[in-house]
């Protein structure tokens, strides 16, 4: 049977008899051994025992694989069981050790292995032991191919150990060896050794060390071995070894050792940067047993929590968590830990002196190879109590912002709405994904301000500010609100904005309603102003309607003494002294109501027939009606309802207005012929007096401020006829409006009186 089929094995298998003819220790020798036969196809593993006949068990020679301790104690169990089934048969499987009950079968369970055979073996004469084979297969198939093969390595390797030692450069070594004399000649090179110094362009003596003749002759004389010497060989670094075969001979044995040494360097710089980096870093690392006392740490510890790493070690992480903190962790970690075998936790931290870091720690399990149990846990901690705090701060400004009546929204820099509170939700009657754009909730004019100069001032100054009006989805009434657009920049550099919007509702009405008492008082003062005005004009013009009416009287009193033949002039200048002391006693009459009127006085309220009230104020007004070519065209109710109301400051009323009404149409035809039409009507259990003009009409501002004291657009005007006309009518508890006729053909003004009114409901 051929023991080697390639030429790794081959290799292996040579290497082994060199080992057993040079009679080199028992541990190479058996892991050797097992290292070729663990090369069979149907092979998992192989290990050699060494009966121990002190305690009467079998012990591990070989390395590798490992076999665990056993679950008993070895002093109390015995392997006697199994040397004894090896000595009654050639072979035995695993499935007898296992049910043997013995100190080997209790680490073979422990290692896993499911099935296999072992043998009897002996490296040499005076060493017994035994080979246990891992296989892919039942014993009982591969028991005979593995005892030939078993049988064959043990009688070749104790041949081996009875064969004289050749003295030549073996060509199965892979490594460069040569055979020299003691004066340092070279008498045979194997392969590899040749093939180096061809590849490399170099003769057989410049591949050794330059000292390769003194190295000779010690290694001789002091009949020892000398290794590890360094020769260059073009780019290539050979460490040989000086071997002792007999006082005139001399192996060397040389090792390529050029990945080596760069990786030896590689790994020692990564040490060193390893070193660096741990003492230099600003995270904690630190080993910990599973309960959580330390192991080690870096000297980072000294910066984050005060304590040096040797005041660490053997304390426990318990004496430095939170209180609050403690139970949770330990709970967490340990069962992240066994199960998962990583675990990332958050939580409070005592420092040495004596107040509390926030941590943020990742940990790994390191686990015990064969039982998978953990053994030490390495873990990387950092502070993170800036950070923490910010991110509070940032929470509790969140929450500031969130319930800030305020309208809040936060806008990226190409204008769309990132962030909206909830006040901005509410006032716009909008979700935050449907703040589509700034368009929508602005008026015109500002979403325009905004674009052509808001971002750029804000940019520059930091602030914009604007007075706007918004438009809630949920509302046709606009919201005013005051606007501040600010400018921010990240941590990154990248520009942002926040609009923040006071709804100005209140303060708008607020200011509303200081304007309407500004005017209001403004025009209690017009009216005191009026007044005392109306009194002083009332006392000017008392005296001299006296005048003319008691010259009226004494003219007529003479009139009647002289002889007229004819008759016909006294009569002619009788009615016209009438007249004049009829006009002139209705203007003392109506100036004495008005100052009566205007002083809050008694008035003289009676029942009033409409008709008569009218036919007498268009008679005080004939002589201007004929002048002007304008005739009066009375429509409506013919017996309308009485009202209560006084008489004179009526008829000074309807004089009033049908007087504007003569002006406008001679302003409009210029003495051709016109008309004014008044019109009574009942409206809401009222009468209602119309008067039309078919004057040019008025402008909107002017139909808007015509009853307003003092406002007038006449170049003589006072402004006072249309305000006290209608301070007469609503003190009769009606109203006074106006508006124009369609096509601006004319103004129309509405004297509307309640028929209901009675003297005490007037009161």
């Amino acid at each position: 049977m051929n023991i080697a089929k390639n030429q790794e094995q081959k290799q292996l298998l040579c290497y082994w008899i060199q080992l057993q003819q040079d009679q080199m220790p028992l541990a190479p020798r058996a892991q050797t051994l097992c290292d070729l036969l663990a090369k069979h196809p149907k092979v998992s593993a192989a290990i050699y025992l060494r009966w121990q006949s002190e305690s009467n068990i079998y012990q591990a020679e070989s390395t590798h694989p490992l076999l665990p301790p056993g679950q008993a104690d070895a002093s109390n169990t015995t392997d006697s069981a199994i040397k004894q089934l090896l000595s009654a048969h050639s072979w035995i499987s695993l499935e007898q050790i296992y049910q043997s009950n013995t100190w080997l079968s209790s680490r073979l369970t422990r290692r896993g292995w499911k099935q296999g055979i072992a043998f009897s073996f002996a490296l040499d004469s005076s060493t017994s032991g035994m080979l246990v084979l891992h296989t892919q297969e039942p014993a009982a198939a591969l028991a005979t191919e593995l005892a030939i093969l078993v049988t064959l390595l043990e009688t070749t390797g104790l041949n081996a150990n009875s064969t004289t030692p050749s003295y030549r450069a073996h060509n199965r070594d892979p490594h460069p060896s040569a055979i020299c004399h003691l004066e340092g000649a070279i008498t045979d090179v194997n392969f590899a050794f040749h093939s180096l110094a061809q590849q490399q362009q170099q003769s057989l003596e410049q591949c050794l060390p330059a000292n390769h003749r003194a190295l000779v002759n010690a290694c001789v004389q002091q009949h020892r071995a000398i290794d590890k010497v360094e020769a260059r060989v073009g780019n290539r670094l050979l460490q040989w070894t000086y071997i002792p075969l007999s006082p005139q001979q001399v192996l060397l044995r040389g090792q390529d050792v050029t990945e080596e040494l760069t990786e030896l360097k590689a790994a020692a710089k990564a040490q060193r940067l390893y070193r660096v980096i741990t003492e230099n870093t600003t995270d904690l690392i630190s080993r910990h047993t599973l309960d959580g006392v330390f192991l080690d740490a870096t000297p980072a510890s000294w910066n984050l929590l005060g304590y040096w790493p040797e005041e660490l070690r053997g304390t426990s992480t318990r004496d430095l968590f939170h209180p609050k903190d403690l139970a949770q962790l330990q709970q967490d970690a340990v069962a992240d830990l066994q199960e998962l075998g990583y675990h990332t936790m958050t939580y409070r931290v005592r420092h040495k002196d004596g107040h509390y870091l926030w941590f943020e720690t990742a940990s790994r399990a390191i686990r015990e190879t064969y039982t998978g149990d953990v053994v030490e846990v390495v873990s990387v901690s950092r502070d993170i109590t800036a950070r923490v705090k910010a991110e509070e701060n940032r929470r509790r400004l969140a929450e500031v912002v969130e319930a800030n009546t305020d309208l809040v929204l936060f806008i990226s820099l190409q204008g769309t709405v990132t962030y909206a509170n909830k006040a901005a939700r509410k006032a716009l009657g909008l979700a935050l994904e449907e703040f589509s754009s700034l368009a929508t909730i602005f008026d015109t004019t500002t979403f325009s301000a905004l674009q052509k100069t808001g971002w750029r001032h804000a940019v520059r100054r930091g602030y914009w500010t604007h007075e706007a009006q918004l438009y809630p989805a949920s509302s046709s009434q606009p919201l005013p609100v005051s606007v501040v657009l600010l400018a921010h920049k990240s941590a990154g550099g990248e520009r942002y904005f926040s609009l923040i919007m006071r709804d100005m509702t209140e303060r708008a009405l607020r200011e509303s309603e200081q304007r309407q008492y500004q005017e209001e008082r403004s025009h209690s003062a017009r009216l005191i102003a009026l007044g005392e005005l109306a009194s002083g004009i009332a006392h000017e013009m008392n005296q001299p309607l006296a005048a003319i009416s008691n010259f009226a009287a004494a003219t007529q009193r003479h009139l009647q003494q002289l002889e007229d033949p004819n008759g016909a002039i006294q009569e002619k200048v009788t009615k016209g002294l009438e007249h004049i002391s009829h006009q002139a006693h209705h203007a003392s009459e109506v100036i004495r109501r008005l100052r009566a009127f205007l002083r809050k006085g008694q008035r003289r309220l009676e029942p009033l027939s409409l008709p008569t009230v009218i036919t007498d104020t268009l008679h005080l007004c004939a002589w201007e009606l004929e002048r002007e070519k304008i005739t009066v065209e009375q429509l409506g109710l013919v017996e309308p309802p009485e009202i209560y109301a006084d008489r004179t400051l009526l008829e000074q009323v309807l004089l009033n207005l049908i007087g504007n009404a003569i002006e406008a149409n001679g302003l409009a035809h210029s003495g051709q012929p016109s008309r004014i039409i008044l019109r009574t009507t009942l409206q809401d259990n009222k009468v209602v007096i119309s008067v039309e003009d078919q004057g040019p009409g008025v402008d909107k501002d002017t139909l808007t401020m015509m009853f307003t004291p003092f406002f007038t657009r006449k170049e003589k005007g006072l402004g006072l006829g249309l305000s006290m006309s209608r301070s007469i009518i609503e003190g009769f508890g009606g109203d006074l409006s106006a508006e124009n006729k369609p096509n601006n053909q004319g103004l129309v003004v509405h004297c509307t009186l309640p028929i209901a009114a009675t003297p005490e409901e007037i009161k």
